[in-house]
């Protein structure tokens, strides 16, 4: 018969390896918001998509420039279909501008210190008003295109919504893959372009929350409205939980329950939130689906990881 101090010795070990079950079990997300398995290459290769995104949005918008027109022989591929120049005021213009043109050089640096080579392959993009139209269409619920129609372009307020959006896919990828990078020249590189895009996500709300109260002409719902309809359909969209939020929240999800205002988004603890490349595809796709492409990449993204997700159907 076991002595009684082995007895509990036995239950106690027990007892350790129940908890330590429970808590893998809550902690580990479910298989469709994991992180993907992918090489470090493959990685970059797919920011390379978003970050093309924002340089062109960007750039093509402030001063009707694209990235080989600053830079030439860094990137080939077909021209975006409806870019224009932007009605910005001039302090959001000449922003808008500096953070487009260092892009280009995070574009340089990644070419000079990864395996990726130039010229970078472009995806085709969509960034016309009839594109960032289907996401308004969808935040109204609204099965018809939204009367009247969203136009990016029309003015500052409109503005900063795509700007922000497309900040926001670079953001959450980087604090997504940040753990996994293998190399330390790579990793250094990541953090290094991570830190400057984080700063720029915060101007970005930053200058929307100035105008947390004004209209988005033409239509009657303010700014901080439209920032809780973008949060609540990037989250469905992405099927994975509260990622994305307003600048105006409810007082619990506020930084430590003390206050409304929620100019850098976070989570329990105020860490930035991270998402999976198939969150981030089912969201710029506008279609809820990572193996289905649309919305501002219609042919889909460049890159073995989103060749893979498609081919498995990967949803």
């Amino acid at each position: 018969m076991a002595s009684r101090p082995c007895l509990y010795a036995f239950l106690l070990l027990l007892a350790f390896q129940s908890t330590m079950i429970k808590v893998n079990t809550v902690s580990l997300p479910p298989p469709e918001c994991r992180q993907e398995v992918a090489s470090t290459k493959e990685k970059f290769e797919f920011l390379l998509n978003f970050l093309i995104l924002k340089i062109e949005l960007f750039l093509r918008s402030s001063i009707d420039r694209g990235i080989n027109d600053i830079s030439p022989g860094l990137v080939q591929g077909p021209a975006p279909i409806g870019a224009a120049v932007a009605n910005l005021d001039n302090a959001t213009r000449k922003i808008i501008e500096e953070f487009g043109l260092a892009s280009i050089g995070h574009l340089r640096a990644i070419v000079n210190t990864t395996l990726l080579n130039a010229p970078i392959p472009m995806p085709q993009l969509d960034i016309s008003p009839q594109a960032y139209n289907i996401f308004l269409t969808l935040i109204l619920n609204d099965t018809k295109k939204s009367n009247p129609p969203y136009n990016p372009y029309a003015n500052t307020n409109s503005f900063l919504f795509a700007a922000v959006f497309a900040s926001s896919f670079l953001n959450q990828y980087y604090a997504g893959i940040m753990p996994s990078i293998i190399g330390s020249d790579e990793r250094q590189l990541l953090s290094a372009i991570a830190f400057y895009e984080g700063g720029v996500f915060g101007a970005l709300r930053a200058e929307l929350n100035a105008r947390v109260n004004l209209t988005v002409p033409p239509f009657k719902f303010t700014v901080g409205n439209l920032t809780n309809l973008t949060a609540q359909l990037a989250n469905q969209l992405g099927g994975c939980g509260v990622k994305d939020e307003g600048l105006i929240v409810p007082l619990q999800l506020g930084a430590e329950n003390r206050t409304t205002s929620n100019v850098v988004p976070g989570d329990v603890n105020s860490l930035a939130y991270a998402r999976s490349a198939r969150e981030i595809m089912r969201i710029a796709y506008t279609t809820g689906n990572a193996s289905r492409p649309g919305g501002l990449f219609p042919r889909g993204l460049n890159g073995a990881l989103p060749r893979r997700i498609r081919t498995l159907k990967l949803s």
